[in-house]
């Protein structure tokens, strides 16, 4: 789009380097995302670490366009420039890419429901317009200008989100979007952590509507309804047009009545002293408000009763989430099955490359409803996208993608290297469908909605029963970010999935940490780190708990082990010595107060000095394990481990000339005793968002067990429920049975009471013994219980800390009781 002259004075920056005058078409700040690198610029953004770190790796994928803050190496033939800022210098390029334009731009900010809103106007307009938009929810400091980039020539429509969490943001933002129209969706608490107030947050997310020409909200919300109207009137010049609802005048669109049905919800309202009647499919408050934002931006935009009743009827449900879960015949499911376009095809992409090592990659994607773009161009574009992420199998279906597959000479000439069928629709794929043409497969379904490709999900689906364990990658991703802000840029991270990841899946979580830079990971047994090692995790793996009988399948997995002991160190060393094989890395456990694993001290000398005569082994880590670094009344005794340990390793450094990882932290420590992070910390269960000791952090919770209701019953007050006879009602009863019960990791103990689940909004207690494969809770003060309601066990409503105190136990139990029966999905958004 343009060269890199242009981008220099754009940018206020000086070269370098300078080896020609590049083209640039495309911005990216994640070396592990680049789909064509030659016409790619890199900014080496500051950010949780810092991107000059990855510059190398940019250049060796072939980028050869960087944008940095300081001098790096090994890039001589390559445009460089150099700027104070890098994140500054992305936000000029996408503001000044954004005055090239003069179309219509919605911005839209708020505490919820911008990606929502954002994504249903989508739905509503693009029978009209060409529309570029936010990919999923990008509505950061990086995210905005990212977006802002992708608009072109062809689009005749944009709408951007804007997110914030601190002071002096939005400024930057807004004169990155620069809206002509802006939606506020509200303006609440969740991410108020960098305001010191309401007001302020407020004000700062008013900065967005400066440049619109109108501005839609909704007139009763948080914070009008405060008295803080008048930010509006300071903010907003009057001349600007309002369109504002709510159910009282004065409002642009004052709400008479609203009728709701067990699917949708009628909506009677006033808009310039006429009279509209308009359905909606939902019911819940959320999705009203979000339509009424949307109605009043289309009103703006001269849509009249009629079209907006046929389009808002067609409106579906967003779901954010990239969900992945296993399906028959050893396959992994990838449902995307709601969006097709070139942006989320990248992001549904680049997940799929980081969870399917070991398997082969399949995609099924559906016809594209591209805004912009010849159609010849975008599915060429789309076959170039399927090469670069090393596509082996691709199902078309629909008539679009059919025929430019069929007859788009640089699609049909390399076909032969990729696996290619064609449907016409999706009918004809499932009378075609045989679970047998797919094994050990990662399968990524990506489809428009509607194609209805929900039905496809359901062809692969594993059948298991309706318990499942939900784990959301982000939130895990999120955590370990968290934990990094408390650590110095030197202290390396090793994750600790022992116990296949605390029950969760040890293969899924270490390739979203892997992705994610994680530098070791950690297990209890040989066998956790060959499931690691066959899904295609490639880096370090240290197994705590090694066997003599494990040797040979240790190092053909490269595995490295630890060594507590003499006779132990003896037994690897002669199988070492029997295979030829030398400098083996190893990690050597010290005993300094745990009395578990590990050499005393008294024996440390010796151990060293064997070590620094032997050819076989390498010290990879020297390590400890704190007793009880999460509890205050013990930091005496923690603070004697840690000079036992300095101790220890001093005495190995006296014999071993080598650099070596030292590391005794784990979760807890890394929070409560910093000076403690050494070389390395451990961290474990914290990365779920399970840890007490979170006041530093804002850590989110990662796992979620949920099931359904089987069945209710009406019971008389003496009636008893379940073995035994335990649970005796003292009142006419509403009793719910659970589809979940001892077998699936739901304790005994959780019986008669002592357990609580969640149903729609509620506590519930158990009533009775847990059955086997079911259990029974008092729904009779929760309204509208039904069969097949979602239960929470444990989640974000009722927190695994909870659930643990009711059991007398830690969460580390609860999460590691989960039965394999229940299914595991796993999500990105």
């Amino acid at each position: 789009m343009y060269p890199i002259d242009t981008i220099c004075t754009i940018v206020q920056g000086s070269f370098l380097h300078r080896s020609s005058n590049s083209v640039i078409t495309y911005l990216s700040v994640d070396s592990r995302n680049l789909q064509f690198p030659t016409d790619t610029l890199f900014f080496a953004l500051i950010f949780q670490k810092d991107g000059h770190s990855f510059v190398a790796d940019a250049y060796k994928k072939g980028v050869r366009n960087f944008i940095v803050s300081k001098s790096v190496l090994g890039c001589d033939d390559s445009n460089v420039i150099v700027v104070e800022d890098t994140l500054a210098a992305l936000q000029a390029v996408a503001s000044y890419h954004r005055k090239q334009f003069h179309i219509p731009v919605i911005g839209i900010t708020g505490s919820n429901g911008k990606t929502i809103v954002k994504e249903w106007l989508y739905q509503l307009l693009q029978d009209d317009y060409n529309i570029v938009r936010s990919p999923k929810s990008f509505n950061s400091q990086i995210g905005v200008p990212l977006s802002v980039w992708q608009m072109n020539s062809h689009h005749t429509l944009a709408i951007f989100e804007a997110g914030i969490s601190q002071r002096g943001e939005m400024e930057k933002l807004s004169q990155i979007i620069l809206p002509t129209i802006a939606i506020i969706t509200n303006i609440g608490e969740a991410h108020s952590s960098g305001f010191s107030s309401l007001k302020e947050k407020t004000e700062e997310k008013l900065k967005l509507v400066k440049s619109a020409e109108v501005i839609v909200y909704n007139k009763e919300a948080l914070p009008f309804n405060f008295g803080l109207s008048d930010q509006m009137d300071g903010v907003v010049p009057h001349k600007k047009q309002r369109i504002t609802w709510g159910f009282s005048a004065p409002a642009s669109c004052v709400i008479k009545e609203l009728k709701k049905d067990t699917i949708s919800t009628q909506i009677s309202f006033l808009y310039n002293d006429n009279k509209y009647v308009l359905t909606i499919p939902f019911t819940d408050d959320a999705s009203l408000q979000n339509a009424m934002n949307c109605v009043g931006t289309m009103l703006y935009l001269g849509y009249d009763e009629h079209v907006l009743n046929h389009r808002l009827q067609r409106l579906h449900s967003i779901d954010m989430r990239l969900q992945l879960k296993h399906g028959a015949n050893h396959c992994l499911i990838i449902n995307d099955s709601y969006s097709a376009d070139l942006t989320s095809l990248r992001i549904a992409l680049q997940f799929l490359q980081q969870q399917s090592s070991g398997l082969k990659r399949t995609v099924i994607l559906s016809d594209f409803f591209e805004s912009g773009k010849k159609e010849e161009d975008l599915y060429s574009e789309v076959y170039q996208l399927l090469q670069h992420f090393s596509i082996e199998k691709v199902v078309g279906i629909g008539p679009g993608i059919t025929y430019y597959f069929k007859n788009t000479a640089s699609v049909s000439d390399s076909l032969e290297k990729i696996s290619c069928q064609l449907y016409p629709d999706t009918d004809s794929f499932i009378r075609d469908f045989k679970t047998s043409h797919f094994v050990n497969e990662c399968i990524l379904i990506k489809g428009a909605r509607l194609f209805k490709f929900e039905r496809l999900v359901a062809l692969f689906d594993a059948k298991v029963h309706q318990t499942l364990l939900e784990i959301n990658l982000n939130a895990i991703v999120s955590n370990l970010k968290e934990y990094r802000t408390l650590l110095k840029p030197s202290t390396k991270i090793m994750a600790m999935v022992k116990a296949f990841a605390y029950g969760s899946g040890g293969a899924e979580i270490a390739g979203a940490l892997q992705y994610n830079n994680i530098d070791y990971f950690g297990v209890a047994y040989a066998d956790e780190g060959i499931e690691l090692r066959k899904a295609g995790i490639k880096l370090p793996i240290m197994v705590m708990n090694v066997e003599e009988e494990s040797f040979a399948v240790l190092v053909a997995h490269q595995l490295q082990p630890v060594i507590y002991s003499s006779p132990f160190l003896n037994a690897f060393e002669a199988y070492l010595q029997s295979e030829g094989i030398t400098y083996y890395p190893v990690h050597i456990e010290v005993e300094t107060g745990m009395n578990r694993l590990g050499f005393s001290l008294a024996e440390i000398e010796n151990m060293a000095q064997r070590l620094s005569l032997s050819p076989l082994i390498k010290i990879e880590s020297v390590f400890s394990h704190l007793a009880a670094s999460d509890d205050p009344t013990q930091d005496g005794f923690t603070r004697d481990q840690a000079v036992l340990f300095s101790r220890a390793t001093s005495l190995i450094e006296k014999y071993i000339s080598y650099p070596f990882i030292k590391h005794i932290s784990n979760t807890a420590a890394t929070i409560r005793h910093p000076f403690l992070q050494l070389d390395m910390v451990r961290i474990g269960i914290g990365l779920y968002g399970i840890e007490s000791n979170t006041n530093q952090l804002h850590l989110q919770a990662a796992a979620t067990l949920r099931s359904t209701v089987a069945q209710i019953k009406k019971l008389k007050t003496g009636e008893t429920v379940g073995y035994n006879r335990k649970g005796i009602l003292d009142k006419e009863s509403l009793i719910a049975t659970v589809r979940i019960g001892y077998a699936d990791g739901y304790s005994r103990r959780l019986g008669n009471g002592v357990g609580k689940m969640w149903v729609n909004g509620k506590l519930a207690p158990v009533v009775g013994a847990v059955c086997m494969d079911m259990t029974m809770i008092d729904v009779t003060e929760i309204p509208n219980v039904r069969e097949g309601d979602e239960v929470i066990i444990f989640g974000e409503q009722v927190p695994i800390q909870l659930l643990a105190g009711w059991m007398g136990t830690i969460p580390y139990e609860v999460m590691t009781s989960i039965s394999q029966r229940v299914k595991r999905i796993y999500f990105q958004e």
